[in-house]
């Protein structure tokens, strides 16, 4: 059996849909469970809608070759942002309790007072919210879970660089 591979624009709009899939899935932890977001899982929700725009906006484009490339470049970039502050996320939540920093302000106060680049400073080294385990499922934790998404995501941008495949009109 042969398995059809989807257009370019159609893996953007897969890839926006299943975006769109994990921002459901974290409204859903946040409003239906009441688990409030640290600020790095708000820094990864930002990523996955940074994600979603690209592949949007894509979508929209229905670009040729380069810009299949192009637009896979930036849905890598987003995604290995996100990977990379799943990961931080992951390793506070893995050191053990005499080493995990102390619970700080919460974001909206941060940004009430400081500077943008300070407070993204404050927000990666993380805080004791950030370390904390919340909810599992098969023993990975919400940042666990988002990592692999991000790598998801990352994978299908490479693969649009590697085999770009545009619909002729």
């Amino acid at each position: 059996m042969l398995m059809v591979i989807p257009n370019s624009r159609m893996i953007y709009v897969i890839v926006f849909l299943g975006c769109i899939g994990l921002m459901s899935a974290a409204l859903f932890f946040e409003h239906v469970m009441l688990l409030d977001p640290c600020p790095l899982c708000i820094l990864q929700r930002i990523m996955v809608i940074a994600t979603a725009a690209v592949a949007l906006v894509a979508a929209i484009h229905g670009p040729k070759n380069l810009g299949i490339k192009l637009y896979g470049v930036l849905m890598i970039l987003t995604s290995v942002i996100g990977g990379g502050i799943s990961i931080r996320q992951l390793w506070l939540q893995s050191l053990p309790e005499d080493q995990v920093p102390a619970c700080g302000a919460s974001l909206d106060y941060l940004l009430d007072v400081f500077p943008v680049t300070e407070v993204l400073n404050m927000v990666l080294t993380g805080d004791g919210t950030c370390a904390e385990v919340v909810w599992t499922f098969l023993g990975i934790s919400i940042p666990g879970w988002t990592l692999v998404g991000f790598i998801g995501l990352t994978a299908i941008g490479i693969f649009q660089i590697l085999h770009p495949k545009y619909q002729s009109s």
